[in-house]
């Protein structure tokens, strides 16, 4: 059943496997927010795609690198995701995630006019992860990541997205919330107090797995 951000507690599910955010317009500084409460110490990959038209897009991972304790780069075809690293979509291209859990980028046309699409990296990840992911929805003005955010959320997934009240463009959240109730809905302030114990999940269940 979805919560607040303010009620603690979740229901069990698997370990969290990947870490996936997507916004737009006025999610840039609400990004940095997030990436800054990341611990070091994060055994999982965060993936990013931001629509930022007005800032250099092939300067955005060394943004949002200034204030991260993770590496930040701009993720490459065929590369494998590493834990403890965040990887941002390249301009000019959708972002993949495939079954073996590497990067796959594609030239097809724009989705929401968005290349590259929230939709189309939330959608495969979530053929990869299932259940074993969180997904956010950040400020935006456009629909891009709604659809796929009710799928992973169907498929068990973490889902937060920001309250439209708090988003400095509030279509993006709205049309997701038009189409499901996610686990959590909150501010960016609300967001970031939440998110380090939703991570705890992948590291509490791995310590108590066999050495």
């Amino acid at each position: 059943m979805s919560s607040a951000l303010g009620v603690h507690g979740i229901a069990p599910g698997p370990a969290v496997a990947a870490l996936l955010i997507g916004g737009s317009a006025g999610a840039f500084d609400v990004l940095r927010a997030i990436l800054r409460c990341l611990p070091a110490a994060l055994d999982l990959p965060v993936i990013v795609v931001l629509h930022l038209s007005s800032r250099p897009p092939d300067g955005l991972p060394e943004l949002l690198a200034i204030d991260c304790a993770l590496p930040v780069k701009q993720a490459e075809d065929k590369e494998p995701l590493v834990p403890g690293t965040v990887y941002v979509a390249p301009p000019g291209y959708h972002l993949l995630v495939e079954s073996h859990r590497a990067f796959a980028l594609s030239a097809d046309a724009p989705v929401h006019f968005s290349r590259p699409s929230i939709d189309v990296l939330f959608e495969s990840a979530r053929d990869t992860y299932g259940a074993a992911m969180i997904a956010i929805l950040l400020s935006g003005a456009s629909v891009d990541g709604a659809a796929a955010m009710q799928e992973i959320h169907a498929a068990g997934a973490i889902t937060i997205v920001q309250t439209p009240a708090s988003a400095e463009a509030g279509a993006m959240p709205l049309a997701a919330l038009a189409l499901f109730q996610p686990t959590f809905t909150g501010s960016p302030d609300d967001i970031v107090r939440r998110l380090p114990a939703l991570l705890a999940r992948s590291t509490t269940v791995s310590s108590r797995s066999p050495s």
